[in-house]
């Protein structure tokens, strides 16, 4: 995703923190803003520089900037410090791009650039991709030219907001497009069995899900397939557990291919991120869900409880996740293959597969330029 030549229109500049979570929909924005001719440059923390995503490198800048955790007085100086800095140098940075317009994608490294461009008079736009809105994206709310949300009613207590705000849902990624095309798989013979944590896997997955399939019935146990994503600790220990348990399993840290892995399955076993949620909807899986606890705003469960209400997944509190828990969820489950298509159904209705070319229409528009396509 090449800067703009001289002569070229202003580019777009994009904010996202160097998680899965903020940079899967800023990466599928900007191909879309791409396709109409448009340059996108990405400000984010280091997390995301190491490995620069679909950005190439030239349009890639580095803002400092820090996550406030706790009230101890040290600490929130510190924090302030890193974000000041940030905002300085943002500040320098919409100076030498001039772009037509900053789009923050949540977390903290999102708040310098559009703090920093809200004062310069530069138009500003803020996505969330929660079923709450975040801290980060509550304190620059006020602050922007509009906002674009994932879920309705995010505004409900807020009407000066909720005019400011349109629904777009949550850009997903190319390869979650096209692993959207698939049908369902008839789950009446063979289970396919996918578990994933986030980018790096979870550990209460690695502890639950093998334990809960070996409480399985032989007969469903035949029927499983299992692919799971471990962190690297845990690959060996989770491979030798289905081994013992005689399922067939792939276990590795990492899949490249998790959306095409996601549509071959016939049911996910997850955290509830905002991308993961997005993906799930988009492609029409069912899912049992594992929210993360203890997060500062509790995104992770109402994004589950999204899901569940629509009827397209099961939601489990870490507190309740046990082996004896899963392992009675998946045996109703996979002696319902009917329930199973119709969670499919389910979760597919929620799915948003234009998402990034709305937001990128909301976008344009915020800029001054209109939809072009």
């Amino acid at each position: 995703m090449q800067a703009a030549g001289p002569g070229a229109a202003a580019p777009v500049l994009v904010a996202a923190g160097g998680t899965g979570g903020h940079l899967f929909p800023a990466e599928a924005l900007a191909a879309a803003l791409i396709r109409r001719g448009v340059a996108v440059h990405l400000a984010t923390d280091r997390r995301a520089a190491r490995y620069g995503g679909a950005f190439a490198e030239d349009a890639i800048h580095v803002v400092a900037s820090a996550t406030l955790r706790g009230r101890n007085p040290v600490a929130v100086a510190k924090t302030l410090t890193a974000l000041g800095l940030g905002v300085y140098q943002a500040n320098a940075l919409i100076g030498r791009l001039k772009p037509a317009a900053v789009i923050g994608f949540g977390g903290y490294p999102t708040i310098p650039p559009v703090l920093a461009a809200a004062w310069r008079g530069v138009p500003t736009l803020i996505h969330d991709a929660n079923a709450v809105i975040g801290r980060a994206n509550r304190f620059l709310a006020p602050r922007v030219t509009a906002i674009a949300t994932t879920f309705p009613d995010l505004f409900r207590n807020a009407p000066a907001l909720a005019e400011r705000a349109t629904l777009t849902g949550n850009p997903v990624r190319p390869a979650v497009a096209a692993a959207a095309a698939l049908p369902y798989p008839d789950a009446s013979g063979p289970l396919r069995l996918l578990i994933f944590g986030g980018s790096q896997g979870a550990r209460v997955l690695a502890d639950i899900v093998p334990a809960a399939v070996a409480w399985l019935e032989p007969g469903l146990r035949a029927r499983l397939s299992v692919t799971q994503q471990a962190r690297d600790e845990d690959v060996a220990r989770v491979r030798a557990a289905y081994a013992e348990a005689s399922v067939v399993a792939e276990v590795a840290p990492f899949f490249a291919d998790l959306p095409a892995r996601m549509a071959a399955s016939h049911l996910v076993v997850a955290r509830s991120g905002a991308s993961t949620v997005a993906e799930l909807a988009a492609i029409g899986r069912p899912a049992i869900l594992v929210p993360l606890p203890h997060a500062l705003d509790q995104d992770q469960f109402a994004n589950a409880g999204v899901l569940e209400q629509a009827g397209g997944a099961i939601r489990i509190v870490q507190d309740g996740f046990t082996p004896a828990r899963l392992a009675a969820e998946i045996a109703a489950l996979g002696a319902a293959p009917a329930r199973l298509a119709a969670m499919a159904q389910a979760a597919r209705s929620l799915g948003r597969l234009d998402a990034a070319d709305r937001l990128a229409d909301l976008v344009l528009a915020v800029a001054g330029r209109g939809a072009t396509k």
